[in-house]
């Protein structure tokens, strides 16, 4: 007898992209399930038939044999050891409901971990070697990770009989669960280790050595591989991911590559111009006033910022200066401020203040008509 064409078992076009097969297979399969139909031959056949189907479609080089060659270009395959079995498909599709296909699982991997490291923006900026100390789970070494008493060794599962699933009918289905005895391990300690006390795990302070690359920045993250959470029986361990967190620093608020920092200066030096220094990751600077500098002039200077963790040149330092006013003035001080000021009632002098009087002005008299 010819088979049956596989798009038309699973009721899809040729076209169909992998999410809409895999549904499709669903709902066939579900439909012709031998444990929903079970005196029904005409469906244990429907749901085989379902099956191959998704196997070949669910494959990209078996589904592009099939598409080319048809039926004898997937069994050529087949006779070339390609395959995985009615069991693999329907645990890939079905493994969350019927609880699997037919893979084994290999020992737990151990947890990962998170570590945050507080850093000042100069440690940040240029990159520092620093030693941390993390309360991690290890194996015990007294049983090495078994959790049995030294001389002991756990023994199989007395509800499971050492499978870590157990089989509990719901309805037409018959669902593998997690072993509530064993917890999945398939072994039971009858005899607990007295320095961890059955669990195989012990905690302890782990040293470590953590090199931060120059340019790092709050939210970045430093993995070590491996220095995790150990895996009880004998697992890979975890990971420990080094979190980056930069504290606020008293003169500069960093902006990705550039910092930016607030210079006040006087008065007179806003007016005439002047000469200052200011600070840098590198060190002093000079910086030049012009004459006439406003509140809020930024002088932006340029290869003064952080250069990026990730590559790229250094970002710039910008200074946003700030006129200070003066307090605290002794008689003769007002004195000279009243004369200068009686001096200075010009437009030319106070553009800024002429133009916003004028604004007002003329929004006042916009009401008026």
């Amino acid at each position: 007898m010819a088979k049956r064409d596989y798009y038309e078992i699973l009721g899809v076009s040729e076209d169909s992209d992998a999410k809409d097969i895999k549904k499709a297979y669903r709902r066939v399969a579900m439909k012709h399930h031998p444990d929903r139909n079970p005196d029904d031959e005409s469906a244990e056949e429907k749901f085989k038939e379902a099956s191959e189907a998704y196997e070949v479609l669910s494959d990209e080089q078996k589904r592009a044999a099939y598409d080319r060659y048809g039926h004898e270009g997937v069994n050529a395959q087949a006779g070339a050891g390609g395959g995985g079995g009615f069991g693999d498909v329907f645990g890939d599709v079905f493994g969350d409901i019927f609880g699997g296909g037919g893979r084994g699982r290999g020992p737990a991997r151990g947890a990962d971990l998170r570590y945050d490291l507080q850093l000042d923006l100069e440690e940040a900026a240029k990159g520092t070697k620093t030693t941390i100390r993390v309360p991690v789970k290890v194996n015990c070494g007294e049983c090495k990770g078994s959790g049995a008493r030294k001389g002991t060794s756990p023994i199989n599962c007395t509800t499971c009989h050492g499978a870590g699933q157990v089989r509990v009918s719901q309805g037409f289905f018959s669902v593998q669960q997690t072993c509530p005895q064993c917890r999945g391990r398939g072994k039971m300690i009858a005899d607990p280790c007295g320095k961890c006390y059955g669990n195989g795990q012990v905690e302890e302070q782990k040293t470590l050595s953590v090199k931060v690359p120059a340019g790092v920045d709050t939210g970045d993250r430093i993995r070590l591989s491996g220095e995790g959470e150990g895996a009880p029986g004998g697992g890979q361990s975890g990971d420990l991911y080094v979190q980056i967190v930069v504290r606020d620093h008293a003169i500069f608020q960093r902006d990705g590559a550039n910092l930016y920092c607030e210079v006040p200066i006087g008065f007179a030096d806003a007016a005439l111009g002047g000469e200052l220094e200011v600070p840098t990751l590198d060190g002093r600077v000079k910086l030049k006033i012009p004459a006439e500098t406003q509140t809020g002039k930024l002088f932006r200077m340029r290869g003064k910022g952080v250069a990026p963790v990730r590559g790229g040149g250094p970002g710039d330092l910008l200074c946003r200066v700030t006129v200070e006013t003066p307090i605290k003035l002794n008689s003769k001080q007002k004195e000279l401020i009243r004369e200068l000021n009686e001096s200075l009632h010009h437009d030319k002098h106070s553009p800024q203040r002429t133009s916003w009087f004028k604004g007002v002005k003329s929004f006042f008299d916009s009401f008026s008509g």
